[in-house]
């Protein structure tokens, strides 16, 4: 499998393609990584240094790579993190190229706008550039239930309001919905959930909340989902090895007290997921 991933990239820690290149390779898939910014570290931190990339450079290096005639081998496209309005252009562009070169490939977009404790984070035209341009080109998105509920107007809360928001989202181009970091008010205390929708079903699998705040595990969770799921078609499997992997990876790097994803010191919860949390079909 190929993917080629338009994200951001760090060189001090782990997020955008910094945390979804090596645990998409340990899984034994290439990707051709396109960076959007070129920063110290996320910018979590309050302050970094660096580029950001101007779009007219990132399609550049884009169109260097279908010159080397690589994108009819491109299976999917995966995007994260949207600093700037003029990347989304970009990223549209590139994904329709792709899929003339091969309508096999699938385009998976990650539409980070924030979450439900800091809203949103984003500038404030990027919500809006990704519920109506970006979101209805991709086959797979992963949001998480606040930006779920942005995309569809609706405030998704229980199993049946999420799964009809999911659906709606569904509506208006992707096929497949993850649902990440999923709090129905009705889950034991102390828990989380992960929801997939397609056009087979609607699967929930529910792990222990670990109590920290780790910046690129969104970022992770959506390549090896995506990866997962393209490479079998069966979106409960690639549900139940992206939540064991995501699920080990915070658990080490909470143990360790480190602010930074402990990425590398968990590679082997990738390439060898424990599987140990029961994924139940919901619908």
């Amino acid at each position: 499998m190929k993917i080629l991933s338009i994200q951001s990239a760090v060189a001090y820690g782990h997020v955008g393609n910094s945390a979804a290149v090596f645990p998409l390779q340990r899984i034994g898939v290439e990707v051709m990584p396109v960076y959007t910014v070129n920063f110290s570290n996320h910018t979590g931190y309050g302050a970094w240094r660096g580029p950001m990339i101007s779009p007219d450079d990132v399609r550049e290096v884009i169109l260097g790579i279908e010159e080397r005639g690589a994108f009819p081998q491109i299976d999917v496209i995966l995007s994260g993190y949207q600093g700037g309005e003029g990347i989304a252009d970009v990223i549209l562009d590139a994904v329709a190229r792709v899929k003339a070169a091969n309508p096999d490939a699938v385009y998976a977009c990650d539409p980070v706008m924030g979450n439900a404790k800091s809203g949103c984070f984003v500038a404030p035209a990027i919500p809006v550039l990704l519920r109506d341009r970006v979101v209805p080109a991709a086959d797979i998105i992963t949001p998480n239930q606040f930006e779920l509920g942005f995309l569809t107007q609706t405030e998704p809360a229980d199993l049946e309001s999420t799964l009809a928001s999911a659906d709606l989202a569904r509506g208006m181009g992707p096929r497949t919905v993850l649902v990440t970091s999923v709090e129905r008010p009705d889950r034991p205390e102390g828990t989380i959930e992960m929801l997939a929708v397609t056009d087979d079903g609607a699967w929930i699998v529910q792990t222990p909340h670990i109590p920290m705040k780790a910046n690129g595990s969104g970022d992770v969770t959506a390549a090896l989902f995506t990866a997962h799921y393209r490479r079998t078609g069966d979106a409960a499997d690639a549900l139940a090895r992206t939540t064991s992997s995501v699920f080990d990876l915070l658990e080490r790097t909470h143990a360790s007290g480190e602010r930074e994803l402990q990425l590398i010191e968990s590679q082997d919860a990738y390439a060898n997921p424990r599987l140990q949390f029961t994924v139940e079909q919901v619908r």
